[in-house]
């Protein structure tokens, strides 16, 4: 499902330039629950935006469900994002002033769909991740781990063969973490290819896998 070739990544600030990814080779096959670790500044975070298209690497060729990622235009990058990928990150990123059931619902907003199917499928995806009991609850009035289920729903809404997400449990105590972690485990099951970044060696550990990253390079696990 996703192959990557020789991936680079540069940042050119004013007066050097910053080699993050320096030829990372990975590959994850569908329905894979994978997990990346490494230590802070390795590259995780960068690889993870590349692979769910929100950034491009400066050379090296990405291929996504057959298709060379690397080669497709802004709009179509963004089709690709909204159709087939699901992002979940460490700070939740839910809209403050929206209830959990209208955060879930936002992606279908860019989709056309209307109102009364938004929030009956913003509903199932809450019934899902068993928030469904707080879907009218905002941001403010939900536990951490309840604000990261809100946004596994959302991130579940448009149905992606693809979920990323990004120091998932970062944030939560270690319950909540595990929880969450059993959610992804469970979406697994269901045929959702899954790949985390986590600092956490417990929770790598509940992949199939685990992808070492040190130095922009990718040291084991990679295949």
């Amino acid at each position: 499902m996703i192959s990557l070739k020789d991936i680079k990544k540069s940042y050119i600030l004013p007066k050097v330039t910053v080699e993050v990814l320096k030829g990372i080779d990975l590959e994850v096959a569908e329905k894979e629950l994978v997990a990346i670790m490494g230590p802070s500044g390795s590259g995780k975070s960068t690889l993870l935006h590349i692979i769910g298209c929100l950034d491009r690497p400066t050379s090296g060729t990405y291929i996504l469900h057959e298709l060379d990622v690397s080669l497709k235009t802004d709009n179509e990058l963004a089709e690709i994002r909204n159709r087939e990928i699901g992002f979940v990150f460490q700070s939740f990123n839910l809209l403050p002033r929206f209830p959990a059931w209208k955060n879930v619902e936002l992606p279908l907003l860019y989709s056309g769909v209307l109102a009364k199917e938004r929030k009956q499928r913003a509903m199932e995806m809450l019934l899902k991740v068993g928030l469904s009991h707080r879907a009218e609850h905002y941001p403010n009035e939900l536990s951490g781990g309840e604000q990261q289920r809100a946004a596994i729903a959302r991130a579940l809404i448009n149905e992606p063969a693809i979920i990323l997400a990004d120091e998932p449990t970062g944030n939560l105590d270690s319950r909540s973490g595990r929880e969450i972690i059993d959610i992804f485990k469970g979406l697994n099951k269901e045929g959702v290819t899954i790949v985390l970044v986590t600092h956490e060696r417990d929770i790598a550990e509940q992949a199939a896998r685990i992808i070492t990253i040190r130095d922009g390079v990718c040291q084991s696990g990679c295949y």
